[in-house]
């Protein structure tokens, strides 16, 4: 193992308007996934309509008074706006808003709300629990225009932009101002500003920069009746009542639609290393994990680990190339600080030490020189390997849709527990299952635990639940670490959270938004 040089990481409804029946025509045409097309997520879950406003043809002629040419109506354009990125969860919706504006927003949900009309916020449709699609047919109200950049001041690294921004684009500008964004996903290329804060999402930087609760400065939301709330503080202190941001910092869009970001944002790192190391057993990977904490202290910012199922996965479906093989278990280890010299000298002890006490088996870094001779285009190549060795773990997910239909969980779990479900749950289900993978962020005690089968099985979702919520709980875990609830685990969350709080949570729920129509169906089980 050699150590690496500095890189880059990479209004109001008309009076006598007659309520006609509009869209009763064929109904789109269900998404795909592979051969089979995606069930209904009404039919799958036999969930039941709640009593909203149906859409009428005044409805529609009103939303194009408000934005116009920005009215979705014709059912081919819809039919990805309605299937999760999973093609799991199917809706019928039959109408998308994409305002430009707070006001658009707030116009529409105003009209929505005295008509009683469900709405389901939508950012980059990236979510991986159901809470992004409609579960009938909500009318979708997306922020893919909302995607300007208000402001960014040098000074104190803080970001105020629309909902609607890309993460990835907003890393982009940022780099160039000589920072980043606190926060990196696999989907950063599709997923929204807005969409993260609503989930709450964690991501690949949360062990170095913490997590959206802490770098979300201030929030612009508007409600259900339309009501606008500017909190969009750029403040970092700020101790002035209730900090009602965090209200809607993972509320998923059941509470408010974000419309407006501010983000501290942190310097961009002058040297970046990645380190690709194989271990030989679970305990290995905690062990490694307890030096390389003691050992690169400050600059350790990522440490992900992933099974060999995992590598298995990416290698025959995707044609990634692992660099270390042989391994049961491969952990990924990413530095940054401003000193290139002072990081390389860490990171070289905590190496060498490492291997020569059995920790770790094999492995790479990201300008291992004996893979690596240019000079001329160092950097480049750096940039690729860096590239190459983040894609083995931000592409598993991606690895996994094409092994079949997938069965996700976004655990937290005591570190020494993580993989402990992983095992048992491959016990559990034998041969039924096709492969049980786990890997995750382990420096957050994040475990993603994934199943996979040729197809969906109702008798193979009865033996992972509520066996899996169950075994979580036992250990006073999390049955959500940064996915959320959404659709699919809103009924669970008895696991995680106690009567109290959930009962609490329903009254700020029925406070904010009386007539429910913000995401119905989504992050809290029903309050009857």
């Amino acid at each position: 193992i050699v150590s690496s040089a500095p890189g880059t990481l990479q209004q109001r409804r008309q009076p006598g308007a007659v309520a006609v029946p509009w869209g009763a025509g064929p109904r789109p045409r269900a998404a795909s996934s592979g051969p089979q097309p995606v069930v209904p997520t009404r039919q799958r879950y036999g969930v039941r309509r709640l009593p909203f406003a149906r859409l009428c043809g005044s409805d529609v002629a009103f939303f194009e008074r408000v934005m116009p040419g920005r009215v979705v109506t014709d059912p081919e354009e819809l039919e990805p706006f309605n299937v999760d990125w999973l093609k799991s969860v199917r809706g019928c919706s039959k109408l998308m808003l994409k305002p430009q504006t707070t006001a658009e927003v707030s116009q529409a949900l105003r009209y929505c709300y005295e008509r009683n009309l469900a709405v389901n916020p939508q950012g980059g449709n990236t979510g991986l629990v159901g809470g992004s699609v409609p579960v009938f047919d909500e009318i979708i109200l997306s922020t893919a225009l909302m995607n300007r950049i208000i402001s960014f001041d040098k000074v104190s690294g803080i970001l105020v932009c629309q909902a609607g921004c890309i993460l990835e684009k907003l890393n982009e500008y940022l780099e160039e101002q000589g920072f980043i964004m606190p926060l990196d996903l696999g989907a950063k290329g599709t997923c929204h500003i807005g969409g993260n804060v609503a989930t709450n999402a964690g991501g690949l930087r949360l062990l170095r920069y913490g997590s959206l609760r802490g770098t979300v400065l201030g929030l612009e939301v508007v409600l259900a009746d339309g009501s606008p709330l500017d909190c969009l503080a750029s403040l970092r202190k700020d101790n002035t009542g209730y900090d009602l941001k965090q209200l809607f910092i993972g509320s998923e869009g059941t509470l408010g639609v974000i419309t407006a970001v501010s983000i501290l944002c942190p310097q961009k790192p002058k040297a970046v290393n990645l380190a690709f190391l194989g271990c030989q057993s679970f305990a290995k990977v905690l062990e490694t994990f307890t030096a390389c904490r003691a050992m690169l202290g400050e600059i350790l910012s990522a440490y992900e680990f992933m099974d060999e199922k995992c590598m298995e996965l990416v290698e025959s479906h995707l044609k990634l190339s692992n660099p270390v093989t042989g391994s049961p278990f491969y952990i990924l280890i990413e530095t940054s600080g401003s000193n290139s010299a002072h990081d390389e000298e860490k990171l070289n002890n905590f190496l060498e030490q490492a291997m020569t006490s059995g920790l770790v088996t094999d492995g790479t870094v990201a300008t291992d020189d004996k893979k690596i001779k240019a000079k001329v285009l160092g950097l480049i190549w750096i940039s690729l390997i860096h590239q190459m060795l983040w894609s083995l773990r931000e592409r598993i997910t991606e690895a996994l849709t094409h092994d079949g239909y997938v069965y996700k969980y976004d655990i937290s779990l005591p570190v020494g527990k993580l993989y402990d479900l992983v095992t048992d749950m491959r016990a559990r289900l034998g041969q039924s299952a096709k492969n049980v993978v786990g890997y995750g962020h382990l420096g957050d005690g994040n475990l993603h635990l994934n199943v996979t089968a040729e197809s969906y099985s109702h008798s193979l979702l009865d033996a992972i639940e509520p066996f899996v919520y169950e075994w979580t709980a036992r250990y006073n875990g999390s049955i959500s670490a940064e996915h959320g609830l959404g659709f699919k685990k809103k009924q669970f969350i008895q696991y995680s959270k106690p009567r109290e709080a959930i009962l609490l949570m329903q009254r700020f729920k029925a406070m904010l938004d009386p007539k429910g129509i913000l995401n119905p169906y989504k992050t809290l089980p029903s309050s009857s």
